[in-house]
């Protein structure tokens, strides 16, 4: 799949196939993420694949309504950015995990799963970041819910580029 053609077809998913995906194929999305762009070279990311465990501690974190999200995909990835703290590092940090989970994402995509980056409240929460072993020096950034698609899904409507973009003088 070509670059431009995984940006644009991407989609967030919200329904799962069952099977969760072997090590081998996570190791490869999770590899790729680590060709981030990152300013200093920092490597500032951090990756927690949730099993059975994690997952039930989350869950109880996150109470009896919002648990069942948790259960939505069969494989959960954390992403956290490790804090520096010195301020301008720590933004260049965040922004280059940002871009590390973008690039799980279109992995994902490239290779015909389903994904979704969460922000699920639970993990601005000390007892859900615990059950994720995520300490005060991280800042988690992102769920990643990753399976095999149920459905398909159609591309939202975007803003023409002249409403977000502006050539100044």
């Amino acid at each position: 799949m070509h670059v431009e053609a995984a940006i644009r077809d991407r989609r967030t998913h919200k329904a799962f196939g069952s099977e969760p995906l072997p090590r081998e194929l996570l190791d490869e999305l999770l590899d790729l993420a680590r060709w981030a762009p990152n300013h200093r070279l920092t490597n500032p990311w951090r990756f927690r694949v949730v099993g059975p465990q994690a997952r039930e501690l989350l869950k109880l974190a996150a109470g009896p309504e919002a648990a069942s999200k948790l259960d939505r995909a069969p494989t959960l990835v954390a992403a956290s950015v490790v804090l520096s703290g010195d301020e301008v590092q720590q933004q260049e940090d965040l922004c280059a995990t940002a871009c590390a989970i973008y690039a799980v994402l279109l992995a994902a995509h490239g290779r015909g799963l389903a994904g979704y980056w969460r922000t699920p409240e639970v993990l601005r929460r000390p007892e859900g970041l615990a059950a994720l072993q995520i300490g005060a020096d991280e800042r988690c950034l992102a769920l990643i819910h990753l399976g095999w698609p149920r459905q398909e899904r159609q591309p939202p409507e975007r803003l023409a580029l002249d409403q977000v973009t502006t050539y100044l003088p």
